[in-house]
């Protein structure tokens, strides 16, 4: 088998089957290839010649530091761990091949990092950095907006479609993972600022550029990169005087992490997040409850007698 060939076709798969973002894609890319490149110093052309004993050689030099020059976290083991099992999934299912020894090796379950989420005084701090006079402004204000209104993936807010978003019924639809449609609903002044946005900014980015019908648009009028919102995020962070690294996800933590504070309940939350597993949204609650306890140690004058 041409190995470099089925991680082309593998990673065009992903893209297409929309199961992961850029940086996904990139970490996948990273940790196949460099299994591969082992494969081919062992000398093992076939996959179906790959043993559980090989390739439990394999992942343990990997933890160890043999391979790669640095001991892998858990993290890190589970994420490589994770592309190498999307790989052998598509190689069975797309290529022919039967064997797959990487499904008998599990993750290391460790304690659950809780997310970290900004306060709604943070959140406004965020928005005030905008003057809404200008274009790009609008635009990255928008954006946070979007983000924040709706508990949107960076991905999900990169890859919306003009014509999904109804103004006037404040709905806008979603492609999640796994192409997954859902429909959230966003707040008045969200949609007045996307209709602003509509209205003045976007035609001037879209002046001579074929329409795409993307929502979100750079200064050239293509469709806007993952990678820029995650710079507009920290930029932002960075005007508003904000000390810890402010990233795409951390809006969406603060928008689960508000909305539960707020009194919705669990499901509400996990159908807005699109979730599909309840136990993935119940993280949000241990946040809730830590600042809670935090507050109470800080504040009731029982708490430190």
């Amino acid at each position: 088998m041409n190995y470099d060939e089925a991680l082309e076709r593998f990673l065009a798969h992903l893209r297409m089957s929309r199961t992961g973002s850029e940086d996904t894609e990139d970490a996948y890319r990273r940790d196949v290839s460099r299994f591969i490149h082992w494969l081919q110093e062992c000398g093992i052309d076939d996959p179906e010649e790959l043993t559980k004993a090989d390739f439990g050689n394999y992942i343990t030099a990997l933890r160890r530091g043999e391979i790669g020059g640095k001991p892998l976290s858990n993290s890190s083991y589970s994420r490589n761990l994770s592309a190498l099992r999307s790989f052998f999934r598509y190689l069975n299912k797309y290529e022919g091949v039967e064997n797959n020894p990487v499904r008998q090796f599990h993750t290391v379950r460790g304690n659950r990092k809780l997310p970290e989420f900004l306060t709604f005084d943070q959140m406004e701090r965020l928005f005030d950095v905008y003057d809404l006079s200008d274009a790009a402004d609008v635009r990255d204000r928008c954006i946070l907006e979007v983000m924040y209104a709706c508990g949107l993936r960076v991905s999900e807010c990169a890859g919306l479609e003009k014509d999904r978003v109804e103004l006037s019924e404040g709905f806008l639809t979603v492609l999640g993972k796994e192409s997954k449609e859902r429909q959230v609903p966003f707040y008045p002044r969200c949609a007045q600022l996307i209709r602003y946005y509509l209205e003045e900014v976007r035609p001037l980015y879209m002046e001579n550029v074929p329409e795409h019908g993307k929502l979100f648009v750079n200064r050239r009028g293509k469709p806007i990169s993952t990678r820029s919102i995650e710079n507009i995020c920290i930029q932002a962070a960075e005007r508003a005087g904000l000390t810890m690294h402010v990233h795409p996800h951390m809006i969406r933590h603060s928008f689960a992490t508000h909305m539960l504070d707020n009194g919705a309940d669990l499901r509400t939350v996990q159908e807005l997040l699109g979730h599909e597993n309840l136990s993935t949204t119940q993280i949000y609650t241990h946040v809730t409850a830590d600042r809670l306890r935090r507050v109470v140690d800080q504040a009731h004058p029982y708490a430190k007698k």
